[in-house]
């Protein structure tokens, strides 16, 4: 599953790596051409706040993570 974020401060990142850790699966953000593991709080501080990132889920973590990073998606 995929959708998009955007993480308006370090607050926002870590409560995202956050969640993404509690998924048994990976978790992926993609923005361009840079790719990083959404699990990773540096690398996701690293990728840039504000602004819009893809998250890319396995399947069978999908529903967990979206309900806990609701807050984050953007259309």
């Amino acid at each position: 599953m995929k959708f998009k974020i955007r993480l308006e401060n370090t607050n926002d990142a870590e409560e995202f790596v956050k969640a993404a850790s509690q998924c048994g699966g990976d978790v992926d953000l993609h923005s361009g051409v840079v790719y990083i593991d959404g699990k990773s709080l540096l690398g996701v501080i690293a990728m840039g706040i504000k602004r819009d990132m893809n998250v890319s889920i396995s399947e069978q973590d999908n529903s967990i993570l979206k309900k806990a990073v609701q807050k984050f998606i953007v259309a």
